[in-house]
């Protein structure tokens, strides 16, 4: 008997099967043969959530939730938050490898082609009113781009993915930038492709001030950008890849993908960490709201990850920005408050044996906040620095010969069969 297998044995009958185990994984689809009755459907596994199904192969990203490490295509976050720009590591993501710098000069200039968008696209996003949520307008921006752009259906066709994929990554912030601005009731700003991707966002937001945007402010939403721009088979991205699994265009599956994004589980949390830190207050007023949060009266928001149960890699990199943001814009007393938050729960034998540490969300917020965003935008930049992540799984779900559409089963625990009774008969 190979050691690299797994023998299972059913004690409803007897039967015994013999799995192959590969990346400490066996097919789920073996357990089929475990039967109780000759003309049953077979074992399944029950996983709500999939918290330990791997629904497939990737190469993009490696997360270590337990040694609290991340890295996109092997490298460490801390360096390519350290020495990249956000399009190098788009590249990165995309195609496996760091470019060379004639292939990053050329990369960029591919993306900044693509940043102006249709005017049929502009009049769209000035029918939405100022109440209108920006995650609710970004998912309908991209799902138009569908119908924009009709060869996006040639999804088998590799030159006109590339194609896709530069019309996303290049027109995701004038569109985001044009809605901002209409909510604002601004004229729209054209984009300026001599500039870099997040100086160009800036610009287009309108955040530039009357010069040129601050350098510290573009380098700040470049890490972020980085920070956010893949974190493996988390919810987003699951949803995309079950939508491209039907052979859907890219702008329906990031549609899809900010969809998921935009529920408060995901890609709301550094909004909900600027309301606990408000509601706080003072840092005197620390020790009593721990004291509630262990009481289960409030949560303790940006601590915790599904996948995390160490410090998360990010929230240090993010730490450090924002202190270098707020050389720039000014003091901002809520960090004070998350700083002295953060060390008393790291200090508390309560917050360190359930192993809850602060997340990338946690200091995020009052970034963003800092440079004049406006809390209801926070997740549509999330969306915006996640896009490459989300193409880069897209491009490789396209890639994979094993991938079929996604159907999983269910555990049906309704009524069997009833007969039908006319309404007149019903009680």
């Amino acid at each position: 008997m190979s050691k690299q297998t797994l023998t299972i044995t059913d004690n409803r009958t007897g039967q015994t099967i013999e799995l192959p185990i590969e990346h400490d994984t066996i097919p789920a689809i073996g357990l089929r043969q475990l039967k109780a009755q000759a003309d049953d459907f077979g074992m399944m596994v029950y996983d709500p959530g999939y918290t330990n199904t791997a629904s497939c192969k990737s190469r993009v990203t490696f997360v270590d939730g337990d040694r609290g490490i991340l890295r996109y295509r092997g490298y460490p976050i801390e360096q390519l938050a350290e020495e990249s720009t956000f399009l190098e590591v788009a590249y990165l993501l995309l195609f496996g490898e760091l470019p060379a710098a004639t292939e990053l000069t050329d990369w960029n200039a591919r993306v900044m082609a693509e940043t102006q968008i249709d005017r049929s696209l502009k009049d769209l996003l000035k029918t939405f009113g100022a109440d209108a949520h920006p995650m609710g307008v970004l998912i309908s921006a991209v799902a138009a781009m569908s119908a924009l752009y009709p060869d996006s259906k040639q999804v088998h066709d590799s030159e006109n993915r590339m194609r896709q994929v530069l019309r996303i990554l290049g027109q995701l912030p004038t569109a985001i930038a044009s809605a901002y601005r209409h909510r604002l009731g601004r004229p729209h700003i054209d984009p300026d492709d001599t500039l870099s991707y997040s100086d160009n966002f800036l610009h287009m937001m309108g955040l530039s001030g009357d010069g040129e945007v601050d350098p510290v402010l573009a380098r700040a939403m470049d890490v972020l950008f980085i920070l956010h721009a893949d974190h493996e088979q988390n919810c987003s991205t699951s949803a995309l890849r079950n939508i491209a699994s039907s052979d859907a265009d890219p702008y329906c599956a990031v549609a899809g993908a900010v969809g998921a994004l935009y529920g408060p589980l995901h890609g709301g949390a550094n909004e909900a960490v600027l309301r606990m830190l408000a509601e706080i207050g003072d840092t005197k007023n620390i020790p009593a709201f721990l004291d509630r949060v262990k009481g289960r009266e409030v949560r303790l928001m940006g601590f915790g990850h599904r996948v995390y149960k160490n410090y998360d890699p990010r929230a240090q990199i993010v730490k450090r920005i924002a202190y270098e943001v707020f050389d720039v814009t000014g003091s901002n007393r809520l960090i004070d408050i998350a700083v002295e938050l953060e060390g008393a729960a790291l200090e508390d034998d309560y917050f360190v044996s359930r192993r809850l540490y602060p997340n990338v969300d946690f200091y995020s917020g009052i970034i963003y906040q800092a440079m004049g965003f406006p809390v209801e935008i926070f997740p549509v930049l999330f969306a915006l620095g996640r896009a490459p992540g989300w193409l880069a799984q897209w491009m490789e779900l396209m890639n994979d010969e094993e991938q079929r559409i996604a159907r999983p089963r269910q555990i049906y625990l309704g009524e069997t069969e009833r007969p039908y009774v006319s309404l007149n008969e019903r009680g």
